[in-house]
């Protein structure tokens, strides 16, 4: 049986939600913007041409027990259960022309691990009010923008460009051969914020406060800065720290 379904579980915004072989296949085909598929753990079919058009299309998946797709669906899901994005997603490439077509220097914000759906979702807030002109997110390792994330972003999400990204150095490797300075949030950095000239190209990496961001991803990084504080604490929340940057680019940029 195939079908289409809401989360039946209570939340401020449902999931839509596909499941069934034939279901999750044509909405794949149809083009449709799909946030992930979750797959039942050991089992191999009739899932198999579904695997195969999530590998091809880079879709985000993930294996878990018949449990959970179970309290998804509770109907014949057959081992497989897409969730639709409420937002489409944009290619970083037409997001970062585009900008320069306009003739602005592009602000770029990209999350390194940032799993926590209320952090993305104030990111992308204070990434709509300063400017920014496109958020980047990585396939695997990133919340998915639904629900708590949605709400509070109060809507940025369905307005400020998105860009899915299945490996996220590629990405940082075209902004840097795009001319963009490459900026990493380190709280171990000895240059501070307020010395960097914000007015030329710029992406923002920020990491999540498990690891940060990831040596390899620091690596391509032009610039390491950090932000000056007090106190015991060692570190901002990662929307926080966001906040406090963009608003520093905002600044130099426009007042």
């Amino acid at each position: 049986m195939s079908s289409f379904a809401k989360n039946k579980k209570a939340s401020a915004t449902p999931l839509s939600l596909i499941f069934g072989c034939r279901a999750v296949i044509e909405t794949i085909l149809a083009g449709q913007t799909i946030e992930k598929i979750f797959f039942q753990k050991n089992k191999i079919a009739p899932g198999k041409e579904v695997y195969n058009l999530v590998c091809k299309y880079e879709i985000p998946f993930s294996y878990v027990p018949i449990q959970k797709l179970e309290r998804m669906t509770r109907g014949n899901h057959q081992g497989v259960v897409a969730v639709l994005s409420p937002i489409g997603f944009t290619p970083l490439n037409q997001v970062v022309q585009a900008t320069f077509e306009k003739g602005k220097a592009p602000l770029i914000v990209v999350l390194d691990g940032v799993t926590d759906v209320h952090n993305i979702g104030a990111i992308a807030r204070t990434a709509l009010c300063m400017g920014v002109d496109g958020l980047v997110l990585p396939t695997k390792g990133s919340a998915m923008l639904a629900g708590a994330a949605m709400k509070t972003s109060a809507g940025a999400l369905a307005t400020l460009p998105i860009c899915r990204v299945t490996d996220l150095q590629k990405a940082l490797h075209y902004l840097q051969e795009s001319g963009l300075n490459i900026l990493a949030c380190d709280a171990q950095a000895k240059e501070v914020l307020h010395t960097v000239d914000c007015k030329l190209p710029i992406a923002l990496i920020l990491g999540g406060e498990e690891v940060g961001i990831a040596v390899k991803h620091l690596s391509v990084a032009t610039q390491h800065i950090c932000i000056p504080m007090q106190g015991p604490i060692a570190s901002f929340n990662v929307s926080v720290a966001a906040g406090i940057i963009l608003y520093e680019v905002f600044r130099q940029r426009f007042l």
